[in-house]
């Protein structure tokens, strides 16, 4: 074969997403999906009219590249609004870019930061985007375990990876899959590393609004000398239960503002205008919105918190934020590794997860646990107790 019939050297580390193939599985074999993190209800009435309006009477054509003034400006408010005066250098017009998801603006992000040959280092266990997003800008994923149960971050190994290589670092609180919530003091470490060894914070923080137990978001972005060297990357989709919209955004400061505009533009030119409409009107839910919507979280965490025992998994530890459990399966006596597991208990027992080893690239971590995704109706996450009650009866406890 040719070097003209074959595919680039650095999709040769990479395959196609492992969450999105479980629910492929799932859908096969009728399992519930509890292992792709999107919700199984409805986003709120408003939105969906905002959208059916936009759709029937415009904007139906392409935005201007950085996105809808009306959603700019609501993202704009919203930020300054809970994190003053921290946020009051933001320009809608300068510093916001509405993307298509998170995904495209931590790979957008990243493209804008890294040459090739540049190392950016990726704290795991972490979402699958990170790597290709790492790879697709010609540089080298770096990475940095937090551990269970407590998965906190270890700010000396965290600046035993940099290198004068190192360009970037990847940091995503409320975390996927672990359920933390980084502190102020492990944040100032990440910040002080960055300053010191001028780094770039690529910040996801798409969960912002899926807090616990009264735990307190806190934007890197919103630290001292941070604002300059953070991209943040947040967006819609968790908060308002609208995954399939694909609607992300970043802010930064110069020089990244433009740099990260311009691969955006030449990429997917702009996210889906009529939604980007709605999704300005999605903002003016208010206060009560995000109160009646935590109070639900919260019930499926704690719900989830109480099946996961009863059936048999140890979880890691109690999620402070996001909407993910990480859990152990050891009295289930399956002999596989955690990938091997999550395909036998979708199509075994009827639920579907994830394999945790896949949020690893440290050889050895996670693969002896699952990730359970609880964005579901109640009634969802109870049919999966008793599907899963059923299985672990059936299966006797300590044997393969």
């Amino acid at each position: 074969m040719t070097s003209r019939g074959k595919t680039a050297a650095k999709l040769e580390q990479l395959s196609e997403s492992w969450i999105r193939e479980m629910t492929r599985i799932a859908l096969e074999c009728g399992a519930i999906n509890l292992s792709q993190g999107y919700p199984d209800f409805d986003p709120p009435r408003e939105v969906r009219e905002a959208a059916a309006k936009a759709v029937l009477e415009g904007p139906n054509q392409y935005a201007i590249t950085w996105g809808l003034a009306e959603l700019r400006e609501a993202i704009a408010g919203d930020l300054k609004s809970r994190y003053a005066p921290q946020f009051d250098w933001l320009d809608p017009d300068l510093n916001i870019t509405i993307t298509c998801g998170v995904t495209e603006g931590i790979v957008a992000a990243l493209m804008a930061i890294a040459d090739p040959g540049d190392e950016v280092i990726i704290i795991e266990p972490a979402h699958e985007n990170y790597t290709p997003a790492v790879r697709f800008a010609g540089a080298k994923p770096v990475y940095v375990p937090l551990l269970p149960p407590h998965y906190a971050l270890d700010i000396e190994r965290l600046e035993a990876a940099v290198t004068t290589r190192s360009k970037a670092v990847i940091l995503n609180t409320p975390h996927n899959p672990s359920g933390r919530v980084l502190g102020r003091e492990e944040l100032d470490g990440v910040a002080r590393i960055c300053i010191e060894h001028d780094l770039v914070a690529v910040t996801d923080e798409i969960y912002d609004r899926i807090l616990y137990d009264g735990r307190e978001h806190i934007p890197l972005a919103t630290l001292p000398e941070m604002d300059k060297r953070t991209i943040t990357v947040g967006g819609l989709s968790k908060t308002f239960a609208i995954t399939g919209w694909r609607l992300g955004f970043f802010v930064a400061r110069e020089p990244w503002a433009t740099g990260t505009r311009t691969v955006h533009d030449f990429t997917t030119i702009c996210a889906p205008t009529p939604l980007q409409a709605a999704g300005a009107a999605a903002y003016s839910l208010g206060e009560e919105f995000y109160a009646r919507q935590l109070d639900d979280y919260h019930a499926r965490r704690d719900l989830m918190m109480e099946i996961l025992p009863a059936a048999g998994f140890t979880p890691a530890g109690t999620p402070e934020g996001a909407y993910y459990i990480m859990a152990g399966y050891e009295e289930w006596g399956h002999p596989g590794e955690s990938n091997d597991f999550a395909l036998w208990l979708a199509k075994e027992v009827g639920v579907a997860v994830v394999g945790g080893s896949h949020f690893y690239h440290t050889p050895g971590l996670g693969e002896r646990e699952v990730r359970f995704a609880f964005a579901k109706k109640l009634e969802t996450l109870e049919e999966a107790r008793d599907r899963l009650l059923e299985g672990i009866k059936a299966k006797p406890r300590g044997k393969p």
